[in-house]
């Protein structure tokens, strides 16, 4: 955790429909279970802005799994409501300070430099590995071969799930 951080911040990453939401949601359960508060912060990254509508599909997900705040970003327009040029991950963890969470979970925003969970589908997933930094593990659901990386297969979900909220509460 950074000097100027004020709780965990970790990240879910993956290609489009490779299980981030529902992880999400698994985590926040988990968490939550343990008495953990938990916000997140969800990037809309299909390109655009996301639905006008406030109840978004998967930010309303991580609201039913006990997220206790929730947000999405994308092109500019944050759902909580407010529209700037742009909202960046940084921008958005200092605004949750108020909340004062025990753990963001950040689904998507690949770019970014936190701990992160990389989601693999195939082994044509495996150039994501390439692009991202600070990669805690790996969930794959095929087998593939990744070295340096620990990695649970998909199926493992209890394994993963207790080594993520060990991490978190580190």
């Amino acid at each position: 955790m950074a000097v100027d951080q004020h709780c965990p911040v970790l990240q879910i990453v993956g290609y489009q429909n490779s299980g981030k939401t529902t992880l999400v949601e698994k985590l926040i359960e988990a968490a939550s279970a343990d008495g953990m508060e938990i916000a997140t912060i969800k990037h809309h990254g299909h390109g655009g802005k996301p639905d006008t509508e406030i109840t978004s599909k998967d930010s309303r997900r991580h609201r039913l799994a006990g997220a206790s705040f929730t947000v999405v970003e994308g092109q500019g327009v944050l759902q909580m409501e407010g529209v700037r040029s742009k909202w960046s991950l940084e921008n958005l963890i200092e605004l949750y300070q108020y909340f004062q969470p025990d753990v963001i979970l950040v689904e998507g925003y690949k770019a970014e430099d936190y701990p992160k969970v990389v989601l693999i589908r195939d082994s044509e997933d495996l150039s994501l590995l390439e692009n991202v930094t600070n990669v805690l593990c790996a969930v794959v659901w095929t087998p593939v071969d990744i070295e340096n990386v620990k990695t649970f297969p998909i199926e493992a979900q209890e394994q993963y799930i207790k080594y993520i909220l060990d991490t978190m509460r580190d």
